[in-house]
């Protein structure tokens, strides 16, 4: 069953030992952060801050912050899971009997299951403050030279003003005061296209801001679904139920009916302030830019509402296992687009898009090279700025046996691929803002067709028959255990 809303969740969560209350009076400037960071480094429990200083709501942080919550979140085993529900969903295959249109409808069902409904009343809407003020939350300073607080967990949710298309992200959201946010939306980002279309037209932007929710739609905002798909879609296929919406108070946008708290406003395109500097994903500040200002014209907020947050930073933190989980969700679209890649590893200490190490079946010359180039012309998978080819028989998941097959198996002068193109608007290292340098390494086993003007040698394994032997064995070695 799809968690109905937050609590189910923290329900379950602390019925196995995997949440942490925290009664103590503690300091929502830097003190929150300083206590998660270490916790999560750890790989510590979800902490439900129950007195903030300043603030009368709870704060709930490092929800996701192990594999273990990150599955117990999407309500799943593994993962990879999930991505065997989207490939049998992505398989071309026209019906051509009985079982197969019996196995098509099933589908077509999955998807119609998948699409929100809309509801007239919502737990969200319990309370309504029209005059609206921030000052009740338990916002978060995240790190020392941050320019202020930040709201870090928000589902973001704006529509496009030509096709009606809704678009729901997670923006960082700097306070100025009790009533006016920063709205961090990047120059890739779908919000911008909208903020930018808005502009254009001279029109003010209607906003809508959701903190918390089943934690399926909470991962679901932070998802890098392609232009024009609905998060809320994807939100419902995760919980295999359909979301419930609500209209807002004062705009039209409709947010998750069991979101714990909303704020509800609008940007003025012509309108504009300094944003930053921020501790980032990347483990570096952010530097401070102009970006849209954010005015809150109506709260609304369940009777007992838990304010949900994050920090980002250098790894491990939260966020990494969110992303963990759009890796392997997302796997099945990246291999309808390259069909020869096998696996894929963001590594955590590649900050999302500064690394990807990926595996594919070889059988052509030039191949890892051709892959290179489809995966920097695919999505947010552009950004990468170093991709690691390698065979299938090597596990992209262990970087230990990738570090061998590169540090052992390249020509650094043919193996080696520069090229250019954009890269992430937080990326700390290239010459130019949004533009730069970009490298891949075929780390496959080469022919004559590549260059390779003598035998590859053949790689050290032990037979089956003596690892069939020793496994029978192993007991009688007396190395039981190890």
């Amino acid at each position: 069953m799809a968690y109905r809303d937050l609590h189910e969740f923290l329900d379950l969560l602390e019925s196995r030992l995997l949440l942490r209350r925290i009664t103590a009076e503690v300091d929502p400037a830097l003190e929150i952060s300083a206590i998660t960071d270490r916790v999560t480094k750890k790989g510590g429990p979800a902490l439900l801050f129950e007195k903030v200083k300043g603030a009368s709501v709870p704060l709930l942080i490092n929800t996701f912050g192990t594999m273990e919550r990150m599955c117990l979140a999407l309500e799943t085993p593994s993962l990879d899971d999930v991505a065997r529900r989207i490939s049998r969903l992505l398989r071309p295959e026209l019906p051509t009997g009985l079982f197969e249109k019996l196995q098509a409808l099933t589908k077509l069902k999955e998807f119609a299951d998948s699409l929100p409904v809309t509801v007239r009343s919502a737990p969200c809407q319990e309370v309504v403050r029209s005059e609206p003020s921030l000052a009740f939350l338990p916002v978060i300073q995240c790190w020392p030279k941050d320019a202020g607080r930040y709201i870090t967990f928000p589902m973001v949710v704006t529509r496009d003003p030509e096709t009606g298309f809704r678009n729901v992200g997670c923006y960082r959201m700097q306070l100025f005061d009790h009533h006016t946010t920063a709205m961090h939306w990047q120059l890739h980002k779908d919000g911008t296209a909208h903020y930018q279309k808005y502009k254009a037209a001279g029109k003010r932007m209607e906003v809508a801001v959701a903190l918390g929710a089943d934690p399926a739609t909470m991962y679901s905002a932070t998802a890098p679904l392609p232009h024009g798909m609905d998060e809320f879609v994807l939100a419902g296929f995760l919980r295999k139920k359909p979301l419930e919406l609500v209209k807002g108070k004062t705009v039209s946008l409709e947010v998750p009916a069991h979101a714990e708290i909303v704020l509800e406003g609008y940007v003025d395109p012509d309108e504009r302030r300094t944003e930053g500097p921020f501790g980032d994903h990347t483990g570096f500040y952010s530097l401070p830019d102009q970006f849209p200002v954010f005015h809150i014209t109506c709260i609304t907020h369940r009777k007992n509402p838990v304010y949900p947050t994050i920090i980002v930073g250098k790894p491990v933190q939260e966020d990494d296992f969110l992303g963990k989980a759009t890796e392997r969700i997302f796997l099945p679209f990246i291999r309808l687009m390259i069909p020869e890649l096998v696996d894929l590893h963001l590594p955590f200490e590649g900050v999302f898009h500064n690394c990807a190490i990926v595996s594919i079946k070889k059988s052509y010359p030039g191949q890892a090279k051709k892959v290179m180039q489809a995966i920097w012309g695919l999505g947010q998978l552009m950004f990468s700025k170093i991709i690691i080819v390698v065979e299938d028989s090597v596990n992209v998941q262990n970087l230990s046996e990738v570090a061998w097959r590169v540090f052992n198996s390249i020509d650094p002068k043919r193996d080696i691929v520069f090229s250019e193109g954009p890269v992430d608007e937080l990326d700390v290292a290239s010459c130019y803002a949004y533009y730069g340098a970009k490298m891949g390494i075929d780390a496959t086993s080469k022919g004559p067709e590549e260059g390779m003007k003598r035998p590859w040698p053949d790689e050290i394994f032990m037979t089956p028959a003596i690892q069939a032997l020793i496994e029978k064995r192993w007991k009688e070695y007396g190395l039981d255990g190890c």
